[in-house]
């Protein structure tokens, strides 16, 4: 949702943006269709876009309905240096300060990125221990710097839950395995020490406190009887994976998410051999290429982005 059009960042389109009052009808509109929808494999959260283009009434209203219809309220919050400084000009205050301000800040909240943090808000987080989300792809390829002046480890140690995201697909890659490295590699390579952020807790990050933020942990997140059959088998035999004397070790630095083999949701499986079973991928692959090809042109991208090494 987005309910304010200027910002000291700038403007937004305005046909992006929409009354509060229709925000939260909207929302609350797609509680009601998708809640629980194919047999609980969907469900549904209260979600604003980040903190600048949010109003306090905003935020206020999609706690409230998350509230009432027990999920969580999500959004990106302290990814860029930029953020932070648009925050206080805007509202006095950074971002986490003004969400504790709000009165929002609980475990039910989930905050994707939150890397650039003052001191005392690192101290608010864990205090109300919201989900913090990971996005390492994300920040190495944009330059956000969250990597590099983040406190998710020590954040961790202070009993915040932290999982794992690719924030989107314009970092070039939406692949959970990859996730896994850059932030397990990041971490040490920012701070200079190896031992900081194991391969061990990439994987947590990556599935049972993922889980844990969604309020999920109870169905899925781990492999433990009681819990639905979600499994992911990767293909140990390729060059990936050898030599296999530490299976995490070879997963988190080593491995791609293209080694996946077989995948199985509720029991039922999805993908056999590294293909998908309940769409025609291919189709899916020709429908992308054609419909990417329009919107480059809608855009006239030719124009806008000039290649360093033209391609004809």
């Amino acid at each position: 949702c987005f309910d304010k059009t200027k910002s000291v960042l700038g403007l937004l389109p305005q046909a992006m943006i929409e009354s509060t009052e229709r925000c939260l009808a909207k929302t609350e509109e797609l509680f009601d269709k998708y809640r629980s929808g194919f047999g609980g494999r969907i469900t549904t959260s209260a979600s604003f876009r980040g903190l600048n283009n949010a109003s306090d009434e905003l935020i206020l209203g999609l706690k409230k309905l998350s509230q009432k219809y027990g999920t969580f309220l999500q959004t990106h919050a302290c990814f860029a240096y930029s953020t932070h400084d648009s925050s206080v000009a805007q509202c006095g205050k950074p971002e986490i300060e003004r969400l504790e301000s709000l009165g929002v800040l609980d475990e039910s909240m989930l905050l994707v990125h939150s890397g650039w943090l003052e001191p005392h808000e690192v101290a608010i987080l864990a205090k109300r221990k919201p989900t913090l989300v990971a996005a390492p792809t994300s920040s190495v390829h944009n330059g956000y710097g969250n990597i590099t002046v983040g406190k998710l480890p020590e954040l961790m140690a202070l009993g915040v839950n932290v999982s794992l995201g690719s924030d989107h697909a314009c970092s070039g890659a939406v692949d959970i395995v990859q996730e896994m490295r850059h932030c397990a590699c990041g971490y040490k390579e920012a701070r200079i020490n190896p031992r900081v952020m194991p391969p061990e807790h990439a994987v947590e990050m990556a599935t049972v406190n993922g889980a844990r933020g969604a309020g999920l942990a109870e169905r899925i997140g781990s492999v433990e009887v009681g819990k639905e059959a979600d499994l992911v088998l990767f293909d140990a035999t390729v060059s990936e994976w050898q030599p296999l004397y530490n299976p995490v070790s070879n997963l988190v630095y080593s491995a791609t998410g293209n080694t996946v083999k077989q995948v199985f949701v509720a029991g039922e499986q999805v993908v056999r051999d590294g293909r998908l079973t309940k769409i025609d991928q291919d189709q899916v692959m020709r429908e992308v290429a054609k419909t990417a090809e329009r919107i480059a042109g809608r855009l006239d991208m030719k124009k806008i982005v000039k290649l360093q090494w033209p391609v004809e």
